[in-house]
């Protein structure tokens, strides 16, 4: 946690619930819900905060956002917070995604649909730089940190290195750089 935010006390009934929410309002990936639960809506989290235990979670083996899920219910809640944080998370996209499917199966082939369909995944993209957006304007704010984040952006992004060996050389090389500014400059 940052020192300028007092962290709340979350319930377990909280955890569910909140991540229940994410997980209905979350069509077309959760990064944006989760930001906007966890942050702007029941302040849990800083906006800097969230964007150190998003870094976590991506390099966490699994799903990005179910790491981050597991990490904030165990934050809060210790096992049961992590275990109810995931399985409201998971509960109605399952639930609906059985329901969707059966339809889907149905009605594929329709011009409608397949329009539906395109126009939801352009939605989607749109979360997504949104969210980009909220977050690179939190954890920009120094030159060093645009250095990394361009560094990691040419290296996976343009020259197409491995994702894994990028973040195996450029993660400890920013957190050992980040320590020792920290240390040079405070």
């Amino acid at each position: 946690m940052s020192e300028d935010h007092t962290p709340p006390k979350v319930s377990h009934f909280e955890l569910f619930t909140g991540f229940l929410m994410v997980g209905l309002f979350g069509f077309g990936g959760i990064a944006a819900a989760i930001y906007h639960v966890v942050v702007e809506r029941k302040k849990w989290l800083t906006a800097r905060d969230y964007a150190a235990v998003l870094g976590l979670g991506q390099v966490l083996p699994g799903a990005n956002l179910v790491n981050i899920t597991a990490v904030i219910g165990d934050r809060f809640g210790g096992l049961w917070g992590a275990v109810l944080s995931l399985l409201g998370l998971i509960l109605a996209p399952v639930l609906i995604l059985v329901a969707l499917t059966t339809l889907y199966d149905q009605f594929a082939t329709n011009p409608d649909v397949i329009a539906g369909t395109k126009a939801a995944a352009a939605g989607a993209a749109g979360l997504i730089f949104g969210t980009g957006y909220k977050l690179g304007k939190t954890i920009l704010d120094n030159r060093w940190s645009l250095v990394f984040a361009t560094l990691s952006f040419v290296s996976i992004g343009l020259l197409r290195w491995p994702l894994l060996g990028t973040l195996a050389v450029l993660a400890p090389i920013a957190v050992a750089f980040s320590f020792w500014r920290g240390r040079h400059e405070g």
